[in-house]
């Protein structure tokens, strides 16, 4: 759902903030920024954390009002600003069957929703359909409230609208799992055209090889033969991998060449944030 772009004052020095945009993603298990300047096509600061324990939206909110009232990158003008809301409540329709009025009910048998929630919803081109979420409203309010009119997403278009493209032009078939630091969501892709999207908790690495083969199983994919491609907050020295690789014959991490630059004292876990750097 995009609402447009804020306009900001053109002396010399807006036009050089104007050239910078901003993208955050939030989540009950963390909190994560990057500014992208236009001009040079770099990356020029990221910051990305976790919580010790996973909290609610009221907490996230202070936290995210904390970010911004104590880190310098973030007090200044934006040219844009985009949101990313990462959780489990969102569902999948396809666009021949979306009616705007049942928000509601494409929710509920998957999420546990309230009454009171703001539901709403993002098209996906890449495949003709419409994923259907609840945002944090209350930082939805906040951004605007500092930044005026600004876009939100739900982390899940992004994850597939990427890969979807990533797909367009394959024949054989593919599971993609995108790993976060209390849940992961797989990703099964068929001749381009997607098969499966779902997400799971997880507190060990048996959790997690557990959903990968029990996935498989359901959809008939031999752990001998299809590739498992992983991606997000992974690498091939992590426990996830090893496992992974113990029980599936032909696993990879995702390699992907950013088409921006980065600042040399960018962590070099932003790369690694699969979100982030494709929401620009």
């Amino acid at each position: 759902m995009e609402t447009g772009l804020k306009t900001f004052q053109t002396s010399s020095k807006a036009n050089i903030l104007q050239n910078n945009v901003l993208s955050i993603q939030v989540s009950l298990s963390g909190l994560s920024f990057c500014i992208l300047n236009l001009d040079a096509n770099t990356i020029t600061f990221y910051k990305s954390f976790a919580f010790e324990k996973k909290g609610n939206p009221n907490d996230l909110l202070d936290k995210l009002i904390h970010q911004f009232n104590t880190e310098p990158s973030l007090k200044q003008s934006f040219k844009s600003v985009k949101v990313i809301h990462e959780n489990e409540l969102s569902a999948l329709v396809p666009k021949s069957l979306f009616n705007e009025e049942y928000l509601a009910d494409y929710l509920k048998f998957n999420s546990k929703i309230l009454r009171s929630d703001f539901i709403t919803h993002d098209g996906i081109s890449a495949n003709e359909s419409v994923n259907v979420y609840v945002p944090y409203v209350n930082i939805n309010n906040y951004i605007y409230d500092i930044f005026g009119e600004f876009v939100f997403k739900h982390f899940s278009t992004i994850v597939l609208e990427t890969l979807l493209n990533l797909e367009k032009n394959a024949t054989d078939t593919k599971m993609y799992a995108h790993i976060s630091n209390t849940h992961f969501e797989i990703v099964v892709i068929k001749k381009g055209q997607l098969l499966l999207y779902n997400t799971f908790d997880y507190n060990t690495k048996e959790d997690f090889i557990y959903y990968i083969l029990f996935t498989a199983e359901q959809l008939e994919l031999n752990p001998e033969e299809f590739p498992l491609i992983l991606l997000g907050n992974i690498t091939k020295d992590d426990k996830f991998y090893d496992i992974a690789y113990k029980y599936v014959r032909n696993v990879s991490v995702l390699e992907t060449k950013s088409t921006y630059n980065f600042e040399s004292d960018i962590d070099e876990t932003c790369s690694s944030n699969f979100v982030l750097t494709n929401s620009f």
